[in-house]
């Protein structure tokens, strides 16, 4: 185990670890570290951590200092700096006439480099929309692709459940989603009901999917017949958090719905046979 310093850089919850040397950062301080794109500035999580030896990238590099006066200064500058630049991007876009959407534009610590985030459904030539922009901006210009999770982890917004977007706000990493997960909590395979503001499968997905992978296999399939105390039924619905069973039975010319424990029903359980859909 290593002691660490966590961070988090502007737009982004996942943490990254410094190494503190002879500093003593506290929480919610800001701090400027060395990166593998020169200085830049973040915000303190966790002053010591202790983190798994092999969770750091070796060598650590370090917190350079506690951010200064001038530093934050320099900070909201550079957020000043965006709202125009975004207006002026958007602007030479439409001169160009090209086919892509401005989503975000960053500047760097220094403010000698401006990256502008899009999106678009193929491959754009944007090599003039750039020189374009250096002769107004006079510093080093970025344009980077991104795709739909990135485009709506950038621009946040209000997910189907009423809270924000996950990606935006806890999820420190995109996890792997597919259309299997739904199938195991017993969702609607309806696009717009599993869905997120992305167009893709929603992220939460695979918060619980471990144990509805289990209990799946636990369950017996809907339509299928199964044995119960009261004789054979056909299976109508299953549920997977108190694992029970709604079960239509044919008894005395009369049709009753029951409600088992799977303990007590014969059945044949449903086989890790499904192949895994890919992410949406």
């Amino acid at each position: 185990m290593a002691k660490v310093v966590a961070v988090k850089f502007k737009k982004g919850c996942k943490p990254y670890y410094f190494s503190a040397g002879k500093i003593t950062p506290e929480k919610g301080q800001g701090v400027v570290v060395e990166t593998a794109k020169g200085l830049e500035y973040a915000v303190v999580v966790d002053p010591e951590r202790d983190v798994d030896d092999g969770a750091i990238v070796s060598p650590l590099k370090p917190i350079i200092r506690i951010a200064t006066e001038k530093d934050e200064a320099q900070v909201r500058r550079n957020e000043e700096r965006r709202g125009e630049a975004m207006r002026i991007c958007k602007e030479k876009i439409e001169k160009h006439d090209l086919q892509m959407k401005l989503v975000d534009c960053e500047f760097s610590f220094d403010g000698n480099k401006v990256t502008f985030s899009f999106s678009a459904e193929g491959r754009v030539d944007f090599r003039e929309l750039v020189k374009d922009l250096a002769s107004v901006f006079h510093v080093r210009i970025e344009l980077r692709q991104i795709g739909a999770r990135d485009e709506t982890r950038l621009l946040g917004g209000i997910a189907p459940c009423g809270r924000a977007c996950c990606c935006a706000g806890s999820m420190s990493d995109f996890r792997r989603v597919s259309i299997k997960m739904a199938k195991n909590q017993g969702l609607s395979l309806n696009p717009g009901k599993v869905s997120g503001l992305c167009g893709r499968l929603m992220c939460c997905l695979s918060y619980e999917n471990d144990y509805y992978a289990e209990a799946y296999k636990q369950m017996p399939k809907i339509g299928g017949t199964v044995g119960t105390p009261e004789g054979k039924g056909t299976v109508c619905s299953t549920n997977m958090l108190s694992m029970t069973v709604r079960v239509r039975i044919e008894k005395d010319g009369a049709t009753v719905y029951r409600d088992f424990p799977i303990s007590d029903l014969k059945f044949k359980k449903n086989a890790e046979s499904d192949k895994d859909d890919g992410e949406d």
